[in-house]
């Protein structure tokens, strides 16, 4: 199941209800404020701060 790109309009970080960015590979979403990337399952994105992963500003700045 592909993750549908409209989600992309209401969905917010959970921690700083910030605006998500797809990643180049479409499995994760990513919030470049908090530098964490939320994995996507079965086209569902799991939006849990204690399951997301913490990334590196280079990591942050290769997703622009």
């Amino acid at each position: 199941m592909a993750f549908d790109n409209k989600l992309l309009e209401v969905l917010a970080c959970p921690v700083c209800k910030g605006k998500l960015v797809l990643n180049d590979e479409k499995d994760k979403l990513i919030c470049r404020f908090d530098r964490l990337a939320y994995d996507i399952k079965d086209g569902i994105p799991v939006l849990i701060e204690s399951k997301a992963t913490v990334m590196t500003l280079d990591e942050v700045d290769a997703t622009r």
